[in-house]
């Protein structure tokens, strides 16, 4: 692969604009991964060389959003408890087998996060004061949980969307609090998985620092975006991006 001026600011725009949209809602890596795998990355190692740039994103998002006391910290153990585990069985399958047998369910379930925002959007974005729930309390959280860290450790395109049906609608969070602890989520099983991918010779570091970059910058400006925004708004900007998330889906 030969990285020239345009190549890496091809990469650092994708990057900037994955990090903002997988801070507010998800499917960033729709864009990412090809971005890569357009410049010469084979798609086992655009899959890991990826992660690096969801690594770094998670922790800006994480940090901005505790800044802003939009983060529920005691949640986060029992929350990451499942994702975690589901992010060492997803990033150990792939590192083995091709990315085909998630893609239908990732696919299934964004499309049933559409119908459901516009059928029953108080599902998805709970009324404010709505009281949340614990994954130790409700299985079905749990094993939603689960099942996102398994698509996230398996592959990273989509993944958002599948942690804020769990935690928004498993658990009851607003949208704003759900990214807050999807970004925690994220970012406790990518580091898992990043070095499952870098022990298994995934990862490609020079157009992954370059990616994770410009996903850092995208990630802190979305932050400041998101504590400004009503859930409305954010719930009208996931419908959306569950849209192109599916149409960016059938092409990877």
């Amino acid at each position: 692969m030969q990285l020239d001026l345009i190549s890496a600011l091809i990469l650092a725009f994708a990057g900037f604009v994955a990090g903002g949209i997988n801070t507010i809602a998800g499917g960033g890596s729709n864009l990412t991964l090809p971005a890569l795998m357009m410049l010469g990355l084979p798609a086992d190692i655009a899959n890991g060389t990826n992660r690096v740039a969801i690594l770094m994103q998670s922790l800006v998002g994480v940090a901005g959003y505790d800044k802003y006391d939009t983060l529920d910290r005691p949640a986060i153990i029992p929350i990451l408890i499942p994702t975690i585990i589901g992010g060492i069985v997803g990033a150990l399958t792939a590192s083995v087998i091709p990315n085909l047998f998630l893609k239908p369910i990732l696919l299934g379930t964004i499309l049933t996060m559409s119908v459901i925002i516009l059928i029953r959007p108080d599902v998805i974005a709970p009324p404010e004061g709505t009281p949340t729930r614990s994954p130790n309390e409700h299985l079905s959280a749990w094993w939603g949980l689960f099942a996102a860290g398994v698509y996230g450790g398996f592959i990273q395109a989509g993944v958002g969307f599948i942690l804020l049906a769990a935690l928004a609608g498993g658990l009851r969070y607003d949208l704003i609090r759900a990214n807050a602890l999807k970004m925690a989520c994220t970012l406790a099983f990518t580091m898992v998985v990043v070095a499952i991918f870098i022990a298994s010779d995934q990862v490609w570091w020079v157009p992954g620092i370059i990616l994770a970059a410009g996903s850092m910058a995208g990630a802190h400006l979305a932050v400041k975006i998101a504590i400004r925004t009503s859930q409305q708004s954010i719930k009208w900007f996931l419908f959306v991006m569950t849209l192109f998330a599916v149409v960016g889906g059938l092409f990877l």
